[in-house]
């Protein structure tokens, strides 16, 4: 089995969406789905369309749901050795209603599920060996003790396998109050060649009052850092210790904003692993980010890398 470019892990789940606008999750009405889902799964489908080698660690249940995640991670050729079934768990499931301001209102079956069964010992070290890089969210880490613990584990062995590795903080208040999380993610920052938040988390992970101070700190601590703070449909800026580059975004028509960030990530890594600028790599990102959204469903904006590269041409 050779050897993968990017490793991931957490929740794998389906999601279930209202089929229109404005239809709250307290009332009766239509849903569409279930579509395959889970933030590091969007991202390991999106890595995979571009062409890496890549696997995601997370469990499924034995029924219909956790048939339909594994059948699209296999169709995109996602590695699945790191795919648990569990026979006495349901896979997890996340409800979705979305509203004319933008705004989406979730019900989420996840700790109780097959996926929030995230813990040290579904963390397989053959996995690890000869990867190029981790990639970790911070949504994962804070579902509960043991995703924690996961995550410990994975960024061990990746260090000792000379794997590169990504943090998006992903910052969950409703999962875990942020002081905590400050506390609790500060040895992921700490180790992230790449660290990829929002200008909010950037500050609440630093504690710093601003954008500039927070990247200053985060800089300072590991000079060869690459920071991307994202910016959503105004794109993103790329920070080194060579200074900061604004890369705009592409408009497009939004339909469905789930998994654009989880997109974006993986567009970003695996354009900056084929040896491209920080800079460049960020732009490929923001394309990746921007074509998720034009499609309804988790997965479905997901684009391979040669609708990729003609969305950019298209655009200069």
């Amino acid at each position: 089995m050779m050897a993968l470019d990017i490793l991931t892990l957490g929740e794998a789940l389906v999601e279930i969406m209202r089929t229109g606008i404005g239809q709250p999750l307290d009332q009766p009405g239509p849903f569409t789905g279930p579509y395959p889902s889970g933030a590091p799964f969007i991202f390991a489908v999106q890595a995979a369309r571009l062409g890496a080698r890549v696997a995601g660690i997370g469990a499924v249940g034995e029924d219909a749901f956790g048939r339909c995640l594994i059948e699209q991670l296999r169709t995109d050729g996602v590695d699945l050795r790191g795919i648990r079934v569990l026979k006495e768990y349901a896979t997890g499931v996340a409800f979705v209603a979305y509203f004319a301001d933008g705004s989406r209102d979730f019900v989420f079956h996840v700790r109780e599920a097959a996926a929030g069964q995230i813990g040290p010992e579904l963390i397989q070290e053959e996995l690890f060996e000869g990867l190029r890089v981790l990639h970790l969210m911070g949504s994962t880490l804070s579902i509960h003790e043991r995703a924690l613990q996961a995550g410990r584990r994975a960024l061990e062995l990746a260090r000792k396998h000379g794997a590169r590795f990504c943090f998006d903080p992903n910052l969950r208040p409703q999962l875990m109050p942020v002081e905590r999380a400050r506390e609790v993610f500060a040895p992921f920052v700490q180790a992230a060649d790449v660290i990829i938040p929002t200008a909010e988390e950037a500050r609440l992970l630093t504690g710093q009052a601003t954008l500039e101070a927070a990247v200053e700190a985060l800089i300072a601590a590991k000079p060869d850092r690459i920071v991307i703070v994202t910016q959503g449909k105004d794109g993103c800026t790329v920070y080194t210790r060579d200074g900061a580059q604004h890369v705009p975004g592409f408009a497009v028509q939004e339909v469905d904003p789930t998994g654009a960030g989880d997109c974006f990530d993986a567009g970003f890594l695996i354009r900056w692993l084929k040896g491209a600028s920080p800079v460049e790599a960020a732009r490929f990102a923001n394309a990746c980010g921007a074509l998720a959204v034009t499609a309804q469903g988790p997965m479905s904006g997901a684009r391979p890398l040669t609708e990729v590269e003609a969305f950019l041409a298209s655009h200069g």
